[in-house]
């Protein structure tokens, strides 16, 4: 480090890590934005744009864990720059992409190339920026970079979608990919854990099945039917995947998921919360990208424009979500949370054609004070209901909850559109679309139940006795964390 100036190296290290949390947290929003034209381009059904989301969101959160893993044991910088290079070479291959079939396996590939991006660089980051009030600040701007890749997300979709088309979407990540390529070969140090975690590729296989397999029989439902020989047969590949892995994790020295962490009621509501809170979010981008272009017919980057509230509101709340916290506690903050998400997504059920903008104003910047306010005491809750030296495998684990909300999301909302839909998308997305909002909404009121529930004594209880079953010092693992 001090060869080139170590200052000046960490911060620009700490520039490349944040350019990959940056696009990846863009994809999650961005791509929103193109799903109508790109449903008008590849002559898609609803259910493919679900796959064009849930391709890389069901891999991400499959991975999360392994990849961390395999960061520790192989090193960190060797892994992100894999994942650099998969994330920006799918990205290339996703504007190319000539048919749906072929743009979902390339986000198949971004979801792996993704999954080794965010534990690789926090690795790096933690081990760069020794010093903990240095670290301190550094993951403080990490977690800032998290909210202005949501917040640009709508409008830089608007302006490629509307300026060269739907697979200008995907152009945006080529020149950060090579450029962050570039400076980790020539700057970035590598690391490794003094030792690290035993692969458990059984087990890794065995989620990829449950999740995937759950995806497919709640996309395809509707269009085969949910009574129909195929679907049940995915919901039960599922359930036998999550029964092997129930039966075979806990036999395992160092499992990939550890159960034991679910004893902690804090940590179980927490993770139970990140499912819903991201699913809503996620079910929201889906449906109002849709509603806005498909049925009010405004352009994509007027859409991107119009739904700025909540992303703003987000970036607002979250810093102001942490200070509750710290004074109060978590419980205020998951109410005000749980409270405005169920508000705002019972409100938009009550779309019409001509909704004015004060009515989308409000109840957008309402969604987006609610998705703001509910990451900080998730954190809380994951990092309180469990040891401290299992912190980095707890955060893995809530990573992926995450993740998997964001794949349940569009799953279950897409799929109760699409088999609701009558007509036209123009001419039935508001009839369709009602139920999904009050999906979403409920969603918003189980956050707020948690919320109480893993805030009281009894709670607080199971998280010591959970702590207590751990040895003082296990291995420690890396810390993925992905916000929002």
């Amino acid at each position: 480090m001090a060869a080139v100036g170590g200052s000046g190296r960490r911060t620009i290290v700490l520039a490349v890590c944040c350019s990959a949390l940056f696009m990846v947290g863009l994809d999650n929003t961005i791509v929103n934005v193109g799903l109508p034209e790109i449903g008008s381009s590849l002559h898609t059904s609803v259910a493919g744009l679900q796959w064009t989301i849930a391709g890389y969101t069901i891999v991400l959160a499959s991975l999360l864990m392994f990849s961390g893993a395999a960061a520790d044991r192989i090193g960190r910088r060797t892994i992100f720059q894999v994942g650099l290079s998969l994330f920006t070479l799918g990205s290339w291959l996703c504007s190319l992409a000539p048919s749906l079939a072929w743009l979902i396996a390339f986000r198949v590939l971004q979801g792996i190339g993704g999954s080794m991006l965010n534990p690789a660089a926090l690795g790096i980051i933690t081990n760069v920026f020794s010093a903990p009030k240095d670290r301190a600040k550094a993951i403080g701007v990490w977690d800032g970079v998290s909210g202005l890749s949501m917040a640009l997300g709508p409008v830089a979709g608007g302006i490629l979608v509307g300026s060269v088309g739907w697979r200008g979407i995907f152009w945006a990540n080529i020149p950060v990919g090579l450029a962050a390529i570039a400076l980790t070969a020539l700057l970035v140090p590598d690391s490794k854990a003094d030792r690290g975690r035993e692969a458990d590729p059984v087990g890794q296989f065995f989620v990829i099945v449950m999740l995937a397999s759950l995806a497919y029989a709640i996309i395809q439902g509707p269009s085969d039917g949910w009574t129909s020989p195929y679907i049940v047969g995915f919901f039960l590949l599922s359930l036998l995947a999550l029964a092997f892995l129930l039966r075979y994790e806990p036999r395992r020295a160092e499992p990939l998921i550890d159960f034991r962490f679910f004893k902690s009621v804090p940590f179980s509501a927490a993770n139970a919360t990140a499912v819903c809170a991201i699913a809503t979010s996620a079910g929201f981008l889906f449906l109002t990208t849709l509603y806005l272009q498909d049925v009010r017919g405004f352009s994509p980057l007027r859409a991107g424009l119009t739904l700025l509230p909540m992303p703003v509101m987000m970036a607002i709340s979250s810093p102001i979500s942490g200070r509750i916290l710290a004074r109060g506690g978590p419980r205020v903050p998951f109410v005000i949370a749980g409270a405005a998400l169920t508000l705002s997504t019972a409100a938009l059920s009550q779309l019409s054609p001509t909704s004015g903008p004060l009515f989308l104003i409000v109840t957008y910047g309402l969604f987006g004070l609610g998705a703001g306010m509910v990451n900080v005491p998730i954190s809380n809750g994951v990092m309180s209901g469990v040891p401290r030296s299992q912190a980095g495998v707890a955060s893995g684990m809530n990573s992926s909850s995450r993740q998997l909300g964001q794949s349940l999301g569009v799953a279950i909302v897409g799929s109760v559109l699409a088999a609701s839909l009558r007509g036209s998308m123009h001419a039935g997305f508001l009839t369709a679309a009602h139920a999904g909002w009050w999906i979403m909404a409920g969603c918003g009121y189980a956050v707020l139940v948690l919320g109480v529930v893993s805030t009281t004594g009894w709670a607080r209880a199971t998280a010591d006795r959970t702590t207590a079953t751990f040895s003082a010092d296990p291995a420690p693992a890396v810390a993925a964390v992905i916000q929002g």
